[in-house]
């Protein structure tokens, strides 16, 4: 089954993130620990009037029960795009896997995978869409 293409709205969304992530490491560059980056990224969303939540649980259903303890989004956009922030030298594949499992259990088709700790910065971010 082939997915509908993303919202123009959750490309305006993707492209206020990929310029909050620029600016945030424009001014701190890598080295810092995630923390910091998350705080510095919401601030900056916030700059640009974009609604946001950090730390969202997401719930995990197993054998009919539901989990409060399940997954952890660092910071959930308008509501509609999840982003994974890590502040790693070596990207594991895991991490991947991780935000496509967030985005699978949440119903959200967007995320960006986002290292603060690259050198440079493009490099650092990845766009999973579902």
């Amino acid at each position: 089954m082939k997915h509908p293409s993303i919202s123009e709205k959750d490309e305006r969304i993707a492209s206020l993130i990929v310029d909050s992530t620029f600016a945030v490491h424009k001014n701190l560059g890598p080295g810092l620990p995630e923390s910091v980056y998350e705080v510095c990224f919401c601030h900056e969303l916030h700059k640009r009037e974009v609604s946001f939540r950090r730390q969202v649980v997401v719930p995990v259903f197993y054998d009919g029960i539901r989990f409060a303890e399940g997954l952890r989004l660092d910071v959930l956009v308008e509501e509609r795009v999840a982003c994974e922030l890590k502040a790693v030298e070596i990207m594991h594949p895991v991490y991947t896997a991780h935000i496509l499992t967030q985005l699978k259990l949440t119903g959200k088709r967007l995320g960006f995978l986002i290292n603060f700790n690259a050198p440079l910065i493009k490099r650092g971010i990845t766009r999973i869409a579902l």
